[in-house]
């Protein structure tokens, strides 16, 4: 398994219902609500044979509310 980090940047007014989205689709590892420039912080695993921007594409962009994402790879854990 892949561990990524994804900032979600939510449209005004939609941040509850997109994490609410991400909790019924079961892809989080830990979601946090966060100030700044975006509004949800996501860790999540992707399975090793799967291609990490297909399935973020295809499994949380797909999400009604999400304007912007930012994904940040890992490498190893310290």
């Amino acid at each position: 398994m892949e561990c990524v980090f994804v900032q979600i940047r939510c449209v005004p007014g939609e941040t509850y219902s997109v994490a609410d989205e991400i909790v019924l689709r079961e892809l989080h590892s830990e979601l946090f609500s966060t100030s700044g420039d975006f509004d949800l912080l996501l860790k999540m695993y992707i399975p090793k044979d799967e291609d990490i921007g297909l399935f973020i594409n295809d499994n949380l962009r797909t999400i009604k509310g999400i304007e912007r994402t930012l994904t940040t790879l890992t490498f190893k854990a310290f």
